[in-house]
């Protein structure tokens, strides 16, 4: 999945919990983040705490990889 903003991550977040049939209280606790934190990324806050950001991702069994815009072609031309 190709996520370009705070909106993109929040709505994925939801999907994956709903998904699972884990209401955002559940969620929250099992991240060990709070309920205001958890509704505000799911609703693209763009001010989230990135290091919270991925513990509910790694608590949905999400993970972030990165990638370059510019294709592997200009990552190689790197010294």
């Amino acid at each position: 999945m190709n996520i370009k903003n705070s909106k993109e991550l929040g709505a994925s977040v939801r999907s994956m919990r709903k998904r699972l049939n884990v209401t955002q209280k559940e969620l929250a606790m099992t991240s060990g983040t709070g309920l205001r934190f958890l509704i505000d990324l799911e609703k693209g806050k763009p001010t989230c705490q990135v290091a919270k950001v991925l513990q509910v991702l790694n608590t949905l069994g999400l993970r972030v990889e990165l990638t370059s815009v510019h294709g592997a072609a200009q990552e190689s031309a790197q010294p």
